[in-house]
This record gives C-alpha cells, sequence and structure tokens, in this order.
C-alpha cells in the first residue's frame, strides 16, 4: 500500500524515479490479470513519461521542485484535461470538442507537479451509485473477484485505480456519495469535501447545489494533502488529534434502517474500540433526515438539477444514454417549481438544524454504506439495481443533504468483505474533521 508521503520520501531520496513510479502505474494498469481496462476509459502513457521524464530531470540537476513532483493519479473521466474530449463515462460525448484547458482541481494538482495517468470510468454523467457502465464496463470491487462485485460509484474507476495499486490517488466528485461509496465497497479512504472549496470549473455538472471534488486514497493524510492542493485553503497538515476525549456523536435515526449483519457488527466493533480508547460517545437524535426518502421520491434536487443540465441533450439523443441513468434523470419531469424550491427550502432548515445540533462534538458517526458489495449479477434487474443504488446511497446522501463535509474510513475486519465507517462535520469544518478521521484511523488499523 503506497502514500503519497512514502513516494514523496522515495523520490526526494532518489531511491526512486518519477519514470519509475509511471512504468509501475501503467504496467499495472496493463496487467492483463487485473482490472485496468475497466477501471480506465483512457491512458496517457506517453504524456506521463514526458511529465515524468521532465521532473527526473529538475530533480536531477538540484532544482526545488514540489514535494509531490513526479507522483502518478488518476482523474475521473468527468473533469476535463486539456487536448482530451471530456466523455463523462458516456459515448454521447464522444465527438465533442477537446477541452481547451485542464479542470481547475486537476491543475493544481498538476501544477504541484503530479501526473494524470488516465481518465477513470464512472457511471455515465456521475447519476449512480453503484458503478456500472454498460459503454465501458464494470470495474470489480477488489473483494471476491471470481463473483464479481460493484465497485461503487460513481467514482468506480478512481476507487478501484487506488484499491488495485495502479495509483495512490485517485480524483472523483461526490453528488451524493460518489466518493464515499467506492471507497466503503473498495476498502479505502474516500472524502467529500464542503461543498465550493474545491472549484468546480472544468467539471462535468450534474448538480450545482450538491456537486463537490474529492479524492480517494489509502490513508487519511492522502486524502488531506489533495483536498489541501485542490483547495487551496490549508496546507494539508492533519491535525494530530488522540481517540481520547474526542467527542463523537453516533447517528441513530434513519442510517440504522436495513442495516446488513457485517455492517452492524462491524460499527459496532469500531464503536467499542473508540470508547476503549478513551473517545467520549453520545447518541444523537435526528428524526427529521425521516423526510429525505419523501422529498427525494422523485429524485429531488440532483434530479431536478440534473434534468436541467440534460434536457436538450436526452431530447436529442436520449436514445444513447443508459437507460437506467436516463430513467432516473427523466422521473424529474414530474417534479414542480414550486416543489422543488420548497425541497431547496425545507434542506435550508435541515443544514442549519445539524449545524446547532453538531455543537459539543468533533464528529458524527454512521456506517458509509448499508451493505457490503453485491455481485454486479445481482443488480441484472431494473427494480433491483434501484434497490441496490438506493441501498449504496442512503447514508452518504445525508451527509451531502446537510451541506457538510465526511469521509469514509474502511472497518472490516481481516478476510471480511469491504465496509465503511463514516465521520461527517458540518460545512467549512474540513480540517477540523481530517485531525478527527486521523484519530479514527489509528484505531480501526489496530481492531480490523
Amino acid at each position: 500500500m503506497h502514500t503519497l508521503a512514502d513516494l514523496a520520501r522515495q523520490l526526494a531520496c532518489h531511491k526512486v524515479t518519477s519514470r519509475d513510479l509511471v512504468e509501475q502505474s501503467l504496467a499495472r494498469i496493463a496487467d492483463p490479470a487485473g482490472e485496468g481496462a475497466r477501471a480506465f476509459i483512457a491512458v496517457d502513457a506517453e504524456g506521463a513519461r514526458a511529465a515524468a521524464d521532465f521532473v527526473d530531470v529538475q530533480r536531477k540537476r538540484g532544482r526545488q521542485v514540489s514535494a509531490l513532483a513526479g507522483i502518478p493519479f488518476s482523474s475521473k473521466d468527468i473533469f476535463d484535461l486539456a487536448g482530451e474530449v471530456t466523455t463523462a463515462g458516456s459515448t454521447v460525448l464522444t465527438n465533442d470538442s477537446p477541452a481547451t484547458a485542464d479542470a481547475t482541481a486537476i491543475a493544481r494538482l498538476k501544477n504541484a507537479g503530479m501526473i494524470v495517468i488516465g481518465r477513470t470510468n464512472m457511471t455515465e454523467f456521475a447519476y449512480s451509485g453503484v458503478g456500472l457502465n454498460p459503454h465501458y464496463g464494470t470495474p470489480r470491487s477488489p473483494f471476491d473477484r471470481a463473483t464479481g462485485r460493484i465497485p461503487g460509484g460513481s467514482s468506480s474507476g478512481a476507487g478501484v485505480s487506488v484499491a488495485d495499486g495502479m495509483v495512490a490517488l485517485g480524483i472523483g466528485t461526490d453528488t451524493g456519495g460518489s466518493c464515499r461509496v467506492p471507497a466503503s465497497y473498495c476498502g479505502i479512504v474516500g472524502y467529500k469535501s464542503s461543498q465550493g472549496r474545491v472549484p468546480l470549473t472544468g467539471c462535468n455538472p450534474l448538480s450545482f447545489s450538491f456537486d463537490t471534488i474529492g479524492p480517494l486514497a489509502n490513508t487519511v493524510a492522502c486524502c488531506a494533502t489533495a483536498d489541501a492542493v485542490m483547495a487551496g485553503d490549508w496546507d494539508g497538515m492533519v491535525p494530530e488529534r488522540q481517540a481520547s476525549g474526542l467527542r463523537l456523536a453516533v447517528l441513530k435515526d434513519f442510517v440504522f434502517d436495513g442495516l446488513a449483519l457485517q455492517v452492524a457488527q462491524d460499527f459496532e466493533r469500531a464503536l467499542k474500540a473508540l470508547a476503549a480508547a478513551g473517545a467520549v460517545l453520545t447518541d444523537m437524535s435526528f428524526p427529521e433526515l425521516r423526510e429525505i426518502p419523501t422529498i427525494n421520491s422523485k429524485g429531488g434536487i440532483v434530479a431536478a438539477e440534473a434534468l436541467f443540465n440534460h434536457r436538450a441533450r436526452m431530447a436529442a439523443r436520449g436514445d444513447e444514454y443508459d437507460p437506467r441513468v436516463r430513467f432516473r434523470i427523466a422521473a424529474a419531469e414530474s417534479i414542480a417549481a414550486a416543489d422543488y424550491l420548497g425541497y431547496v427550502a425545507r434542506r435550508r432548515e435541515m443544514v442549519a438544524l445539524f449545524a446547532e445540533r453538531f455543537t459539543g462534538f468533533d464528529a458524527v458517526l454512521l456506517p458509509t454504506t448499508l451493505n457490503t458489495p453485491p455481485a454486479i449479477a445481482e443488480l441484472a434487474e431494473d427494480k433491483d439495481y434501484m434497490r441496490f443504488n438506493a441501498m449504496s446511497l442512503r447514508n452518504t446522501y445525508v451527509g451531502n443533504f446537510l451541506n457538510g463535509c465526511a469521509i469514509s474510513l474502511p472497518m472490516q475486519g481481516v478476510g471480511e468483505a469491504p465496509c465503511g465507517l463514516m465521520a461527517m462535520a458540518p460545512w467549512g469544518c474540513d480540517r477540523d474533521l481530517f485531525g478527527v478521521a486521523g484519530a479514527l484511523e489509528r484505531v480501526l488499523k489496530i481492531v480490523r
């Protein structure tokens, strides 16, 4: 398992070159026994090698470069890369004009010297939490490859690219859980930043009220480093926190309904370990969350805004969409303007309630997903696809609806199917949440 800090140290000490890292990444992607062909929609081997050689020359000549310079990462196909067509996991956009500039978040990582190895697969237009893609194939979760289990979505390729060691960092987006669900189903760390901190310029839009950009990586510190570079509003140095004395709220309402047995057991084990380490755990009541299914009965705010973004394209080329994605977007046609405004107003009230009830706590804890990753074959029927999609997104969407920041950490035991523990906090608490997550991570590593 590689971390960004480890790779940066190796590069600084000349134990490896950037070209070494790029070649290792390309070899893992190209491995016919692996998931590279499904995890990536496109790989820029030539560009990555050229960028690596440039960084290596700078280091060899003793010139000052960023600590991250020369480390490869993967970019979700939703981000513009200059000179390439952004297809957003769809075939509808294949013949669009190439992007003239990199998405801002990706440009900031590249300005720090990091190297885009390729564009990762995703649910078409980022509108699903399971990660299936009928156009480019579906990368499999690292767990139980023989069966073939869903990777989580929509940042499916990003999650698998990290879990399989193709890269140490994948950049995705999170509108309803699209960084945290793949993290949970792939056994890695995934972060949803406070909305608006990381610029969305150059990112294919789904929902302007909910879209966020976030990292997927092997550790909390890796995610913090990437978040800091992309947001540009802090230094990425995670505050050193200990579990002892942490004030943690355990969200009980809504998020435990229908929880799978293994997830429930793993979460309970994690809570006991945190309590034994000195954390103070308190149940949090939030019965208003039970309104969310009603608000989302026709897709809610996200579907209405997605329809706004896709209406013209669907009218002209809807038959080229993934039928399941098209169906979910089209469901918003029955949402009246007054209903949409009512949803927005109620969300605003619940965001305020969350901030009020968070007072006195360092983080709120809940399971990231209700279940472990089901077999891809279990989603063959539309009704099962919709059921598992709802299950995958139910808990993560709470963080989006409450306009907070949130992180998923692996909590499964050795040999178990992957599942995540989610910690969340109100908008703008990102730096503090990373500190809490670092403390949680240390405890979970001991008990897993």
